[in-house]
């Protein structure tokens, strides 16, 4: 966790970044509706990026439970933001995440919070796919994991080639997600919405 001497420190050098970055695309920094415009930046940036303050092997060891249930555990359509490693613009849309436990299960609401631990960094999809299944496998060591995750990216949106409707789907899986039926089974239960 980040000490508020600390923060206090990040949002200073921010402003200075957002401040000659106005400055350099021909804004007056000094104009009304620019003057609080770094701190806000600043600030925003600090939120959007907050996930490499927290450890998301500890929010799932928070919440684990030695449990005899072995069939898939699905928690779909959690919403999550992202800004482009690239491009620092913001992608968004939504992880599905699978599990099949081991001995051990975990609170729901902290499959949430590992996708928002990592999707609160710079990142790429790809990675962001690579890194929720991989913290579970790792920290609760199930029969499986699969992640699914659909987005839009304001990179492709709003500059270079400008699709609005396009959605990127990334998927990675291990264990007994090996398997084609039991991946099948996982895609079938995701289209049910």
């Amino acid at each position: 966790m980040m000490s508020g001497e600390d923060r206090e420190m990040r949002i200073e050098g921010l402003k200075e970044c957002c401040s000659k970055m106005l400055g350099l695309i021909g804004e007056d920094v000094e104009r009304e509706g620019l003057v609080k415009t770094p701190e806000r930046v600043a600030r925003a940036i600090l939120d959007t990026t907050a996930g490499y303050n927290e450890d998301p092997e500890a929010i799932l060891r928070a919440a684990m439970f030695k449990e005899d249930y072995s069939q898939m555990v699905i928690v779909k359509d959690i919403d999550f933001y992202s800004l482009c490693e690239h491009h620092i613009l913001p992608f968004f849309g939504k992880v599905h995440v699978a599990y099949i436990p081991n001995g051990y299960i975990t609170g729901l609401s902290k499959i949430a919070r590992v996708v928002e631990v990592f999707s609160r960094r710079l990142q790429v999809q790809e990675r962001l796919t690579l890194q929720i299944k991989e913290c579970i496998q790792k920290t609760l060591n199930p029969l499986g994991v699969m992640v699914v995750v659909e987005a839009q990216h304001m990179c492709m949106q709003m500059r270079g080639v400008k699709k609005q409707n396009s959605i990127t789907t990334t998927s990675d899986f291990c264990g007994a997600f090996n398997q084609a039926k039991t991946r099948e089974e996982f895609m079938n239960l995701l289209r049910n919405k």
